[in-house]
């Protein structure tokens, strides 16, 4: 029987350590409060992860290092590099298998499709953050130090889950209240199920074939706001949405009181045209198959319902 640590309790990691538990295999889910699913084959730890010895000790023997963690958004600048750096120096101790969740931020600004190979241009601190802590596992990995993948990921949809839709947009729909939203509402987005990420990260830290290089997690065709909240009031028997979009002074505005709003002004070139995510690669390779998008909203507005 394996065992596998991961990092990080959020929805990402909940998905994995109940995948990882439904096959028998044992788990040991690291996050500050000690807290995640129950389950005999799972061992909440609390723990400071970014503390390299304390991660050390419990990825002691693992086969997999999961990296699963989602600092607050508005400290990812400060408490994502200490916390990459710990992850790289288990799996080194352990010669666990380093497999870790990143989103699209790397990239910057893409005109077209985003695929794997494109360069990374982030287009501010959070994102040039996240772009080193990935270049950083690769630079170890390429040294021989460890072994690594990396999963990709848009805007999740599932239980759990914290975007720009599921905060403002759906709990709203649902409600039969207006949406005032900082984005082009018929603009092509991209939205990925918490699943499918869960389910190719495992997939992928136990194929040597996925190594050393960053993948996309299976996603559905875009959609916009306009369409997937339409779909979803559908879905959950609620009225038709009504939406408008936010100005973006109102959206600076509101940064002055709110630190998490504030830092949404980093990635508005997410929301004001296309983002699309193109995921052929890991299902031509690895014929893993997108959750279609109906069952990945339900799932999302049943929570949403019921939280």
């Amino acid at each position: 029987m394996s065992a596998h640590v991961v990092v990080g309790a959020g929805p990402v990691g909940s998905a994995v350590t109940r995948l990882l538990a439904g096959r028998g295999e044992q788990v040991r889910l690291v996050s500050r409060r000690g807290r995640g699913p129950d389950d005999p084959l799972v061992e909440k730890v609390a723990a400071d992860a970014a503390d390299p010895a304390a991660l050390g000790r419990v990825a002691a023997g693992a086969a997999t290092l999961f990296d699963c963690a989602s600092p607050p958004y508005h400290r990812w600048p400060a408490e994502w590099p200490p916390l990459a750096a710990a992850t790289i120096a288990a799996a080194e101790a352990s010669g666990a298998v380093l497999a870790s969740v990143n989103n699209l931020y790397p990239y910057g600004p893409v005109t077209g499709p985003i695929t794997e190979d494109l360069p990374l241009r982030p287009a501010g601190p959070k994102a040039a953050t996240r772009a080193r802590t990935w270049l950083d596992a690769l630079a170890a990995h390429e040294a021989g130090r460890i072994r690594t993948v990396e999963v990709r990921g848009s805007d999740y949809l599932g239980a759990g889950t914290m975007s720009l839709l599921t905060e403002l947009v759906l709990p709203r729909v649902l409600a039969g209240r207006r949406a005032s939203v900082p984005a082009d509402l018929d603009a092509p987005h991209s939205w990925t199920y918490v699943g499918d990420m869960a389910h190719t990260l495992v997939a992928l830290a136990a194929d040597a074939r996925a190594w050393g290089r960053a993948w996309h997690a299976p996603t559905p065709p875009p959609l916009s706001i306009r369409a997937l909240a339409t779909r979803a009031a559908e879905l959950a028997g609620a009225a038709a949405p009504r939406l408008a979009t936010m100005p973006a002074a109102v959206l600076r505005l509101g940064g002055l009181f709110d630190p998490t709003v504030r830092e949404l002004r980093e990635t508005q070139y997410q929301f004001r045209g296309p983002f699309v995510l193109d995921s052929t690669a890991v299902t031509s390779t690895f014929g893993i198959e997108p959750t279609p998008t109906d069952t990945a909203l339900a799932e999302t507005t049943d929570a949403l319902r019921t939280a």
